[in-house]
């Protein structure tokens, strides 16, 4: 296979995610349209009023303190400047690179190698490392993850993800008021209304299932684009490769669970799940390495 340049992935996952955010929202449009068949068109309205006053304000809390929030779950410390001098001056480096204002460092103690950005903007940015990272890690390494979270930064990817939440939320919240309504729904003979009926009620069961996985993806696509970032901030990938070939030859399990809502912020996912929000490793590796 041939070298690719770090601009041309990081054009190509931002059109990816573009194509997927598209899926989630043709599914909510589609379902919309069904609802507004299968029911007088004054309850499919109140069910769509619903769903989306339930999910903007539940996401929108969580995004104005994305950062705190974050921070408080992991039980993370601010770093002292005195303490983490390395950590300073590779951060402090890179953001004269990246043409970002100093995000506020924090440290949790984890033995794993990882770490996370968060925070809805460049005013309100935090990165945490945990101590195995600080630990394990030479500087060329360090310095190549903290590049790529300094990428989730640059990109917004915040918002964006906010974005794709608040989607799949309306539409799980339309999917449960839909299928409970149906209990108090009249009997009718029109067949034409039955057929929407039980199409409704197909969409309701797998929609939720399907932008589910269409959200992961999504975020897998915004970490392969990170790494892309990280690559144009540092001009070097090997240290973001090194640092990923240890974490997969990592044995250590963490001694604190972490909350499952907060584990896509990760630079590797602390959880091991099927339907993981990170791309595997040697993926990541291998892309890495045509740069």
């Amino acid at each position: 296979m041939g070298r690719i340049d770090f601009r041309d992935a990081i054009s190509r996952n931002k059109r990816n995610s573009f194509l997927l955010i598209s899926v989630i929202f043709g599914v909510f449009v589609l379902f919309g349209y069904v609802i507004s068949f299968a029911f007088e068109p004054g309850f499919f309205f109140i069910i769509m009023i619903i769903s989306i006053i339930f999910s903007l304000g539940y996401i929108l809390i969580s995004y104005y303190n994305s950062d705190k929030i974050a921070i408080a779950s992991v039980h993370a410390k601010r770093a002292s400047r005195e303490k983490y001098k390395e950590y300073y001056r590779l951060v402090e480096g890179l953001i004269v690179a990246a043409g970002l204002p100093m995000p506020k460092l924090y440290v949790m103690e984890s033995s794993q190698i990882n770490a996370f950005a968060s925070g809805r903007d460049y005013g309100h940015a935090v990165i945490c490392v945990t101590t195995g990272a600080l630990e394990k890690l030479d500087r060329r390494e360090l310095e190549g993850v903290l590049a790529h979270e300094l990428g989730h930064i640059a990109n917004y990817d915040m918002r964006y993800m906010t974005l794709v939440t608040v989607m799949v939320g309306m539409i799980s919240i339309i999917s449960q008021i839909f299928l409970r309504s149906l209990w108090f729904r009249s009997g009718s003979n029109d067949r034409d209304n039955a057929i929407f009926v039980i199409i409704g009620i197909v969409l309701a069961i797998l929609a939720p299932i399907v932008v589910y996985f269409v959200q992961t993806a999504i975020s897998r696509k915004r970490e392969f684009t990170s790494d892309a970032i990280a690559v144009k901030f540092t001009r070097y990938p090997g240290g973001l490769v090194s640092a990923l070939k240890k974490i997969k030859n990592e044995h250590s399990p963490p001694k604190k669970k972490v909350n499952k809502a907060i584990a896509p912020l990760f630079f590797s996912n602390p959880l091991k799940n099927l339907s993981s929000t990170h791309p595997p490793i040697d993926k990541r590796v291998e892309a890495l390495e045509r740069m």
